[in-house]
């Protein structure tokens, strides 16, 4: 059977003054110890006493002693009075200073390319701080699973989030194996693609991605069909590099592997541009220093980035000029 617990209001009123006449044996003391009046001492011991249902004091004209029944309240009150104690300190701790576990929800695409360098730093700068990271292509409830943050495709971020964005916008691209493209030939157009195998994408709704492109200002999505269906970009990733087929994957996933020439970029001309990568959260009330620390790092090494990105771009522009 089902039993209904309630806690009566106020039921925790004067357990410390309690606390602190019985450390004492004095009224007087335990009140200049709290900070308040005899007086008011007294007043919240009998109100305790008259909830508690028993005397907790002997009292004379020349001490102050505890009865039986104060005897064992003081037994149990005190290591749990201090428990609470203890417990508002650790709180109150966290909400004062980066410390503690940060729990974040990612996609495992983000995690060598994105998150592993920012964590590495991140780690050093505030060693106080655990991150925990749970890889996944769920789309997961922040607040029902415990976690402070999550990290994804700007697209998928619920409207009611406060997202940062972590990355600048970028393009979905697709890619084959110079194998693979030597076998079958390159696509030039979208409608190509009917004569190639491409490989797709289940989104964690269940239903089947398609392919989306653009044809100047005009979207496309593209119906396709072949031999390998995943649930993670870096899986089928992987399976075009073997030469299994075409992938649609974001820009910077595929990077490595086309700077290796394990991958090709085919239909460039089509390519749709996404929002690029961000990390959200519920409510800014509700921050915690944490998350705070996080999200700074996350912003200045992305400021560095661009910067350096920039000054890149800058320096070839100038060495064509040059030419």
């Amino acid at each position: 059977m089902k039993r209904n617990f309630t806690v009566r209001q106020g039921a925790l009123d004067g357990v410390e003054a309690f606390l602190s006449v019985a450390r004492h044996r004095s009224f007087r003391k335990a009140a200049a110890e709290l900070g308040v009046t005899p007086s008011a001492m007294s007043q919240a011991v009998r109100a305790l006493e008259a909830r508690v249902g028993a005397a907790l004091f002997l009292r004379t004209t020349r001490s102050v002693g505890l009865s039986e029944a104060g005897e064992r309240f003081h037994m149990r009150a005190r290591p749990a009075f201090e428990e609470l104690v203890a417990a508002s300190d650790v709180a109150r701790d966290l909400g004062q200073r980066p410390a503690g576990l940060l729990r974040l929800t990612v996609p495992r695409a983000v995690v060598p390319i994105l998150l592993e360098p920012l964590i590495a730093s991140f780690c050093e700068a505030f060693p106080q701080v655990e991150v925990e990271i749970a890889a996944s292509e769920e789309l997961v409830d922040i607040a029902a699973g415990g976690f402070d943050a999550g990290i994804r495709l700007g697209q998928f971020i619920a409207a009611d989030m406060v997202a940062v964005r972590l990355t600048p916008p970028f393009k979905f691209v697709v890619v084959g194996s110079p194998e693979y493209l030597r076998r079958r030939g390159r696509p030039e157009r979208i409608d190509d693609l009917r004569q190639h195998a491409c490989l797709r994408i289940r989104r964690s709704n269940g239903s089947m991605g398609s392919w989306s492109f653009v044809n100047g200002n005009k979207p496309i999505e593209a119906i396709v069909s072949g031999p390998l269906i995943a649930h993670d970009f870096p899986t089928i990733l992987g399976a075009a590099a073997e030469g299994m087929g075409l992938a649609q994957v974001p820009e910077p996933i595929a990077a490595g592997a086309v700077k290796a020439g394990k991958l090709m970029h085919v239909l460039e001309p089509f390519a749709p541009m996404g929002p690029g990568v961000f990390l959200y959260y519920p409510s800014r009330h509700q921050m915690m220093p944490k998350l705070r620390a996080f999200i700074d790092h996350a912003k200045s090494r992305s400021d560095t980035t661009n910067k350096t990105r920039i000054h890149t771009a800058n320096r070839k522009l100038r060495a064509v000029k040059m030419r």
